[in-house]
């Protein structure tokens, strides 16, 4: 479900047709110069304009895209390195007895999962706010994977429970500038049309890193235990396990992590009125594209900050309700942190168990993307993003009622299959930047209580833990209809008002649509009037 709200400065219902009668020659002037300087000629021609379109987005695609889905990809391999090490001692050679401070609890495993989140969902906030302030985001998030590389490297040599636990807290810091910052950078150049599936691209590096980060696994803890006096587990966050065949020392983990990093500040954009790597041209078409999305420019106003950000943020119920949603969410797919436990349940020894958890999210990558392409096409959310969720519940439910191994392998694809976005993006940019903190943030903390969801004591069926997630998952889809209703009833209002969409615009961003189009700021809020939201 795309949001495009704006909480800003207003134009009253009783002025706004005042403010658009008195649109002066000087602004008609001023909008007609601002054209001429980028060549309107060229980037608004109708038949010009779709061709140069076509290539900004493809120059896009090819250069964003796949950048961050690398990002991604190696952010889940050092994340959840920790649920393959697992299977070949990590719990015997950090002593993780089951004992926490002075409680003979059986957390120690799970509370070195669940700590990542503990720094990972209050930074998500601040990050995103800073992402939204400063100028060249590339630099920003690329320094931040280069850290959590460096950070990962440390967790192969480790040697208790307290080094496992400090790094894996500090890991959970750098990671929160990047899904978060990566989805508003896509909201900052793809339009709501466009959206679906290029987030859907960048979730698709979490599920091809669950399956190439088991298939990685397999071969490093099969062939890799005790390869100069090393255990296999040390090297699984480390794609660069091979250079242990060169070296006696231990190799550079997370070394991968922080090259891609560096490539990233070179690679990705910044916003579209400073992309060193577009033409002035494709610059200006880029601020066109987003405004005529919405009816008005996608940049802040001169009264915008980040805490004015945050208190719109919080000002709009469906913050709340999609932050909600989101825990809910990724409390009912918690078992991505326990996929080798629960492949390993089905009998096999741990390369082939390995090897089986590939496949599962091999399918669920095909189905999240052709999901999003249908999304995109049709301009339907809520059906495309709970359909998923309710397939989830189906293989809970196959998994609990049986013991057979082709049963539950199944069962697994299912809940694979469960990941779709949903895109929350209201204006103005300090807004949305904050929302987008607020939402993951809290959404998070569903991975954080799904670290404890999964107890050793209630396998190889889990079924009390599959129930907790099945009820999860019901209340993500009570939370959806709800949001779907409201949008409905929105877009109800927005019909029967006379002035539409302009009601409760920022006249500022209006004016700033005006120039880039060169139109007057009667012309902008006669465009403003067809935006809708789509539910």
């Amino acid at each position: 479900m795309d949001t495009y709200k704006d909480d800003t400065k207003h134009i009253s219902v009783e002025d706004s047709t005042q403010q658009i009668e008195l649109a002066s020659e000087t602004e008609r002037e001023r909008a007609v110069n601002v054209s001429s300087i980028v060549s309107t000629e060229q980037i608004l021609d109708a038949q010009r304009r779709t061709a140069a379109e076509r290539r900004l987005v493809r120059k896009l695609d090819l250069r964003l895209l796949p950048t961050i889905f690398l990002i991604y990809i190696v952010n889940y391999i050092d994340r959840n390195a920790i649920s393959t090490a697992r299977l070949k001692g990590l719990e015997q050679d950090l002593h993780l007895t089951g004992k926490l401070l002075y409680y003979n609890f059986d957390v120690q495993y799970d509370t070195v999962v669940a700590i990542l989140f503990a720094s990972y969902c209050p930074a998500n906030v601040p990050s995103n706010m800073i992402i939204n302030r400063i100028s060249r985001p590339s630099i920003y998030i690329g320094a931040c994977v280069v850290l959590w590389g460096l950070t990962s490297a440390l967790t192969g040599i480790t040697q208790n429970f307290a080094g496992m636990m400090a790094c894996r807290f500090f890991i959970g810091l750098p990671e929160a500038a990047f899904y978060p910052g990566a989805i508003f950078l896509l909201s900052r150049w793809y339009t709501k049309k466009e959206l679906a599936f290029r987030s859907a691209f960048l979730y698709t590096g979490l599920l091809v890193s669950n399956a190439f980060g088991n298939l990685m696994a397999a071969g490093i803890l099969s062939g890799m235990e005790g390869v100069r006096g090393i255990r296999a587990w040390r090297c699984t966050p480390n794609l660069f396990v091979y250079v242990l065949h060169f070296s006696t020392e231990l190799p550079p983990q997370g070394a991968i992590s922080v090259l891609i990093g560096f490539l990233s500040m070179w690679a990705l954009p910044n916003y579209p009125e400073n992309t060193a790597w577009l033409s002035q041209e494709e610059r200006i078409l880029a601020q066109v594209r987003m405004a005529e999305d919405a009816g008005e420019a996608d940049k802040d106003s001169s009264t915008d900050s980040m805490w004015s950000g945050l208190r719109m943020a919080m000002k709009d119920v469906k913050t709340y309700l999609f932050a909600m949603l989101s825990l809910g969410q990724l409390l009912g797919l918690s078992f991505v942190n326990f996929f080798p436990t629960l492949t390993a349940a089905l009998g096999f020894n741990t390369t082939i168990t390995l090897l089986m958890g590939a496949p599962p999210w091999i399918w669920a990558t095909a189905a999240c993307l052709f999901n999003a392409i249908h999304a995109d096409k049709t301009g339907e959310r809520f059906h495309h993003i709970t359909l998923p969720w309710w397939s989830v519940i189906v293989g809970y439910i196959i998994s609990i009622s049986t013991f057979s191994v082709a049963g539950r392998y199944f069962s697994l694809f299912l809940m694979a299959s469960g990941y779709a976005v949903s895109n929350t993006l209201p204006r103005p940019p300090a807004k949305r930047a904050a929302a987008i903190g607020v939402i993951y943030g809290v959404g998070n903390l569903g991975n954080l209580i799904g670290s404890y969801v999964w107890k050793v004591e209630w396998g190889p069926q889990y079924t009390q833990s599959m129930a907790i997630c099945i009820s999860s998952m019901g209340f993500s889809i009570m939370l959806a209809l709800i949001i779907r209703r409201m949008l409905m009833l929105e877009n109800k209002r927005l019909d029967e008002d006379e002035l539409g969409a302009s009601r409760g615009v920022d006249r500022e961003r209006i004016e700033e649509f005006a120039k880039l189009e060169g139109i007057t700021v009667k012309e902008a809020l006669e465009k403003k009037r067809g935006f809708r939201y789509l539910y």
